[in-house]
């Protein structure tokens, strides 16, 4: 269930001392990034503010996260299980996410290979403002959309090439720098991956 404003009361707030576990997942990669205790109060400020904000057990106060570091959560999306009694939060995070100065408080957790293309677009995100002489993606940003767009078109024509007449190994170097270079295209048109992946999807429903 999508949770708004409108039905907080619907959650089975009386299982556990009214308080739920919120679990936090990165909005772009699928990452779980922390977990934490929110009561009604908290819920409420997190779907108002649009920033995660928790219920401190020790503190018996709210926190909103980031407030001491500017490691904020900017909050997408919030949904509950079929019981009503977890949450789980899709954030777009400022900075790391736990107070160890870690991108997790699950560092163990290894992304999947699918979610790395979710990852390098954040990457590449990151890069749009940096000096072109300081790194490759910032230089092709620089150079504008009809370059990044032929770059396209030459990594994708060595694709083929490699498919017919190439290793493996060539192969999967040359698919690689199409993938990249396909992100940075889509990232200089201000374009998600995740807007290119509802269109398979909805191909796929067809």
């Amino acid at each position: 269930m999508l949770v708004t404003t409108n039905n907080l009361t619907e959650l089975a707030w009386q299982k556990m001392d009214n308080l739920i576990p919120a679990i936090i997942q990165h909005a772009g990669t699928g990452a779980v990034l922390m977990q934490g205790y929110m009561n009604p109060a908290s819920l409420s400020e997190t779907l108002t503010s649009g920033k995660a904000t928790f219920f401190s057990r020790s503190k018996q106060a709210l926190w909103v996260k980031g407030e001491t570091s500017g490691n904020f959560l900017e909050v997408k999306q919030v949904l509950t299980d079929c019981d009503k009694d977890s949450l789980l939060i899709a954030c777009q995070p400022i900075g790391p996410s736990c107070h160890l100065g870690t991108e997790s408080c699950f560092p163990e957790q290894g992304l999947s290979q699918q979610n790395f293309l979710s990852q390098l677009e954040q990457v590449i995100a990151s890069r749009k403002n940096d000096a072109p002489e300081e790194s490759y993606t910032a230089h092709l940003f620089s150079r504008g959309t009809t370059k990044i767009a032929q770059k396209v078109g030459e990594e994708g024509v060595e694709v083929a090439l490699a498919a017919v007449a190439e290793t493996k190994d060539d192969l999967l170097g040359e698919c690689a720098d199409l993938f990249y270079h396909t992100l940075v295209l889509l990232q200089d048109k201000d374009i998600e991956l995740k807007e290119v992946m509802a269109v398979l999807q909805k191909r796929h429903n067809k």
